[in-house]
């Protein structure tokens, strides 16, 4: 009997399993329903304790007059009490843009082979030629420290990139623009912010949010074919108004307005506004020659022809820098950044109303207008400097992580600080990824909002994170500012890319969910309108359908999570995949399963509530763009080489996104309002607990020792950035040094580790290096390189020196160096100065300029006081105190040219006898012989 009655509800349990997972019509799961029931009921009569209730329940779904008024009109009656109300900008903000492929994975059923079809973004030729030759040239013009210490772009950098169309890109060819790509404008800007953050932001603006996206999707002919032209040649320069000292992220409370009147515009009497505005933060405003403006528009006396309604909301329009009342100009400091951003302000200025941007149609459209724009210049422009900086801190870093060394080993072997540098390989490759699949998906049109909030917020993000490791790894030799510091800019613009074009707090913990419910879920922004609609029969007809749409919806996305969950059900993946790829494409099947039950969860059960529920809504945003960067991660690491090393880059990176992920999703049952449905939805969805691990320490060492080695990946790296070798630039100096390393390092290895035995003689490594080639120990040739590698090492390691007010980087007199260098090759000879000087690298150059300057043009001057003859005497004392046979040799050689007799450099060396030790002055008897049968020979 106990059998029977447990293979019925078993039957029973499976059919609802079935009916659910296969989303069967609710018609034909209904009967099925039904009919399973009634055959269970007769296997056991005692399976009716869950049968009938399933039949009750069958039934209201089936007979359509019964679900209206057993569940539809209290359902809708019910939601629509619990909705909060949504002022205008709101809704429009979570209204605007399209959707892509967040879309899928929200909705728990990701299309793999519509994944896998996506086109991989590529440079047309002409794009590809832009950035080998003008994004080049401009680089080459840019000097960070310089514009940092001028505070603006030089002339002629300002003159070249209105030239050559950097403030075109997005403009049509048919209007004189560049019209590139979003994938083109990405590496453009990536580029020119490898070099000068400063001069990527000016060059961002107008290709982002401002008046040229604006007048493209909106303007009339009359207004693109007066301003597209002049700004994609440089004539104009735009910016645009939208924040002021009373509103920042919420745009809404904007207290700039803008009133209907008439008005006298060119001698004649017009329709137009009286505007009056105060904006702050406004970047390139102090040189912006076309002003865009955010403002609140009202028509109290109805002229624009609709005496019902008097406030139009927020309104956008295009005025002249130059028009009568706008004052444009003083700037403001962001961060200590110095590109251009100042000011808008304006006290009853009038203008015509056809300078709204689309004319007078569009009055009260222009959040809609602005949300639109933003859908797509926030997916490109910062996350294109975030990348930047990560593929910077990787190289820089990781060429500083090998050459540096502490208690003789290279700092990036220990432990403690892989542990971040991991990070930095991961995350510089998630960066990477996540650009090429955001402009993508931007290639293809629309303006996915959501996508791109994702971009801004976690790309920058993701910066901080990146910057700050290098910061801690290079400490001094990260914090001390000047023209040899290769990382302290990008720290610097940390606190800028984290707040414009929205505010990554409020994007993470309000807008990525809230916009992606709206974008996203397959029907609730559709219910939403209905719960607000007017006419109430109407819409509760539309409901009705629409409520158990949802429901099935819901109810097969739990039975797929359960299936997934329970028994690790193997599922769709693309064509693409491989051994390495297909269990991260069954883990994302799963969480995106996972996270619409998770979603529908916590909207039906919080309703309104979510809104204010932002620590939930933030957990939520990261589950949904975790799972799109994993993708990103993987199509990226498809189109790629797939070499050993670069799928250690992955798999890091891939094991840290989806765990993040994992972790959102506890976070989120842990801190649930309603405890017993997130225990409910984790029982379904984690029944085993944890499935994913955090990277272990193996892991993370292994992609740490390939930061500081040549590898596919960081080859890869150098096509992205402004790449030089040039040893007087601070980011070149550090590839010098760690390109030149990797080619002797085991010679290096070897010679250190004899030194450090004491094989070699000498106290400084100069006399260890010769005693090595005396002695044959290693060739002249070997010697020459380490050498070289040894100056360049210490270089590298060196950092500013200012004077004491701090304004001026100490720099040599050329006067005394000139005059020095006479001097000393008058003392020491020609050709011993000849030699020294040749020998010179990079790295000793500072050295062999100060000997000239300080030494040589200062101290040996002084002949008033004491003649050459005496320094030379004294300087010999000195050498043979100082155990410095080589300095010596030279000096003994300068004594002679300055007149000393031989037995006077004989009495010196005597007299140094008892000061110095018998073994020492033995040594410096022995050099100066050697000298004085030289120089006597050559006379």
């Amino acid at each position: 009997m106990l059998m029977l009655l447990l293979i019925a509800i078993l039957i029973q349990i499976i059919s609802l399993w079935a009916v659910f997972f296969f989303a069967l019509h609710r018609t034909v799961g209904s009967i099925t329903t039904i009919v399973i029931a009634i055959l269970s009921a007769v296997i056991s009569p005692w399976s009716l304790i869950l049968g009938l209730p399933l039949i009750l329940i069958s039934l209201v779904l089936l007979i359509e007059p019964l679900r209206m008024q057993v569940l539809t009109k209290p359902a809708y009656k019910t939601l629509a009490n619990a909705m909060p109300s949504m002022s205008t900008t709101e809704r429009e903000a979570l209204d605007a843009g399209t959707s892509w492929w967040e879309k899928e994975l929200f909705m728990g059923a990701p299309d793999w082979e519509k994944f896998n079809n996506y086109p991989y973004p590529t440079l047309s030729n002409e794009e590809q030629s832009f950035l080998d030759h003008e994004v080049e040239q401009l680089c080459q013009l840019l000097d960070e420290w310089e514009i940092h210490q001028n505070k603006d772009l030089n002339a002629e950098t300002w003159q070249f990139i209105k030239d050559n169309g950097f403030f075109g890109l997005i403009i049509p060819k048919t209007y004189g623009g560049r019209e590139f790509s979003s994938f083109a404008q990405s590496r453009i800007m990536s580029k020119i912010a490898s070099r000068s953050l400063t001069t990527a932001v000016t060059c961002m603006v107008p290709n982002s949010l401002g008046p040229g996206e604006l007048l493209l999707n909106y303007g009339t002919d009359e207004q693109k074919n007066r301003y597209l032209p002049g700004l994609a040649k440089g004539e104009e320069i735009p910016c645009f108004g939208l924040t002021s000292p009373e509103a920042g992220s919420d745009a809404g409370a904007i207290p700039d307005t803008g009133v209907v009147c008439y008005g006298e515009f060119e001698g004649q009497q017009v329709l137009g506004l009286k505007m009056n505005f105060s904006k702050r933060w406004i970047t390139l405003a102090p040189v912006a020659t076309v002003v865009g403006l955010a403002f609140k528009l009202y028509d109290p006396d109805g002229l624009l022809g609709d005496k019902t309604k008097t406030e139009y909301g927020i309104t956008c329009a295009l005025i002249p820098a130059s028009h009568a009342g706008v004052e444009v100009g003083p700037r403001h400091h962001p961060g200590g950044s110095p590109f251009m951003n100042g000011t808008v302000e304006g006290k009853d200025v009038f203008i015509p109303l056809d300078w709204i941007i689309g004319g007078a149609k569009n009055a009260g459209n222009g959040w809609r207008m602005l949300m639109e724009c933003l859908a797509v210049g926030r997916g490109i422009s910062l996350p294109a400097l975030s990348t930047a900086a990560g593929e910077m801190t990787y190289l820089s870093v990781g060429a500083f992580a090998k050459i540096r060394q502490q208690f003789k080993l290279s700092v990036g072997k220990f432990e403690g600080v892989q542990e971040v540098s991991s990070d930095i390989v991961s995350h510089t490759y998630m960066l990477e990824a996540f650009r090429y699949l955001v402009t993508c998906g931007l290639n293809q049109g629309g303006k996915p909002a959501v996508m791109t909030a994702m971009a801004k917020y976690y790309a920058t993000e993701t910066m901080r994170k990146i910057v700050n490791h290098g910061m801690d790894i290079t400490g001094g030799r990260g914090i001390q500012q000047g023209p040899r510091n290769f990382l302290a800019n990008m720290y610097q613009a940390i606190p800028i890319s984290i707040t414009v074009e929205g505010a990554n707090i409020l994007s993470r913990s309000l807008m990525i969910f809230g916009q992606g419910s709206m974008r996203c879920h397959p029907y609730l922004f559709e219910e939403l309108q209905l719960l607000q609609a007017e006419d109430k029969a109407s819409a509760l007809n539309t409901f009705n359908t629409m409520l158990y749409q949802h429901l099935g919806y819901t109810l097969n996305r739990g039975a797929r999570a359960f299936t997934y969950g329970w028994f690790g059900a193997s599922s769709q993946r693309p064509d693409s995949s491989d051994a390495f790829t297909q269990p991260y494409y069954k883990i994302i099947n799963r969480f995106s399963t996972d996270f619409a039950l998770t979603a529908d969860m916590c909207l039906g059960l919080l309703a309104g509530d979510i809104k204010r529920k932002e620590m939930l809504s933030g957990r939520l945003a990261d589950i949904h763009s975790k799972m799109f960067i994993a993708t990103a991660i993987l199509k990226f690491y498809e189109n790629g080489q797939r070499s050993s090393q670069e799928q250690i880059h992955a798999k890091l990176a891939l094991d840290e996104t989806l765990y993040d992920a994992q972790e959102a999703f506890y976070g989120l049952f842990d801190n649930f309002p309603i405890q017993i449905a997130a225990s409910l939805v984790k029982f379904v969805c984690f029944p085993f607990g944890r499935p994913i691990k955090k990277p272990n320490d193996r892991q993370k060492s292994e992609a740490a020792e390939l930061l500081m080695q040549d590898n596919p990946f960081r080859d890869y790296l150098k096509t992205q950035v402004y790449y030089t070798v040039d040893p007087n630039d601070a980011f070149g100096r550090m590839e010098a040094t760690f390109n030149l390393l990797t080619t002797v390092e085991d010679d290096w290895n070897r010679f250190k580790k004899a030194e450090s035995k004491g094989e070699y003689q000498g106290l400084t490594f100069e006399e260890r290096i010769q005693d090595a080639v005396t002695r044959g120990l290693i060739s002249d040739d070997l010697a020459t390189k380490l050498t070289q590698y040894n100056a360049l090492r210490y270089d590298s390691m060196l950092t500013d020196i200012f004077d004491e007010k701090l304004e001026q980087v100490l720099t040599m007199s050329q006067q005394d160096y000139e005059n020095g260098l006479k001097v000393r090759t008058e003392v020491m000879g020609e050709s011993f100065v000849k030699r020294a000087q040749d020998n010179t690298v990079a790295f000793t150059r500072p050295l062999q300029d100060w000997i000239n300057e300080h030494a040589w043009g200062s101290t040996w001057q002084r002949e008033g006081v004491l003649p050459r003859k005496y320094r030379s005497l004294i300087t010999i004392a000195f050498l043979v105190a100082q155990k410095s046979p080589t300095e010596l040799k030279g000096h003994i050689r300068g004594a002679l040219n300055n007149g000393a007799t031989v037995e006077e450099i004989q009495e010196v060396l005597l007299h140094s006898l008892p000061y110095c030790g018998a073994p020492t002055t033995q040594e410096a008897f022995r050099a100066a012989l050697e000298v004085i049968n030289e120089y006597q020979k050559e006379s």
